[in-house]
């Protein structure tokens, strides 16, 4: 799957030629630079290493410094490994986001918003426990049961109960492409993408 790195701007709106309000994500997506090339004859697989959001060289390793230097281009916020580009690229080369078009369908990755440590019915949708009335003045949000008595005498692993939430990785699948503004290196996807905004995403086709 080809694809890019990218950063989440924010969600907005734009109407289609039916005058319908569709609901939409614009992502900074890419230029990207081919950090690395992996061959199966060297690393056992093909895949492109991309490099994206320049970096403060001060801040960085001896070792990533040199990694950039020999691709020719400047330190790097972000690295990822993409595999199964459709064309060939050589180390050094820039991707834009004009391997996109209108009307494209892509899946998009990132991390969803930490929200910290949450109840069961936030985290899992649960319902509460019965009613307010007969003597129930706190268990409105509560889990109610968990495990049987005697048998297992403890409770399965799996159980849905509270804990962090968010803060993991998310793929959005099957996303259409409204718009590609190329001198601007913008993408318009129709819907919501994981993350909060200029998180980093990942855009692939």
């Amino acid at each position: 799957m080809s694809g890019l790195i990218g950063k989440k701007i924010g969600m907005t709106s734009i109407f289609d030629e039916n005058g319908k309000n569709i609901p939409c994500t614009v992502i900074e997506l890419g230029p990207c630079v081919v950090t690395q090339v992996r061959t199966k004859e060297v690393d056992g697989y093909e895949a492109y290493q991309l490099g994206f959001d320049d970096a403060r060289e001060k801040n960085a390793t001896k070792a990533a410094a040199g990694h950039f230097k020999k691709a020719g281009t400047s330190v790097k916020k972000k690295v990822v490994e993409i595999q199964d580009f459709e064309s060939a690229y050589g180390l050094g080369d820039v991707i834009t986001v004009d391997l996109f078009a209108e009307g494209d369908f892509v899946d998009v990755q990132g991390t969803s918003k930490g929200k910290g440590f949450q109840g069961v019915v936030k985290r899992h949708g649960f319902g509460g426990v019965g009613q307010a009335t007969h003597g129930q003045h706190n268990r409105l949000r509560a889990p109610g049961s968990v495990g049987a008595s005697s048998y297992p005498s403890r409770v399965f692993k799996g159980m849905r109960m509270a804990g962090r939430t968010g803060g993991e990785k998310v793929t959005v699948q099957n996303l259409r492409v409204l718009k590609v503004v190329a001198d601007k290196n913008l993408l318009v996807v129709k819907g919501a993408v994981p993350g909060h905004k200029n998180s980093y995403v990942i855009v692939q086709k």
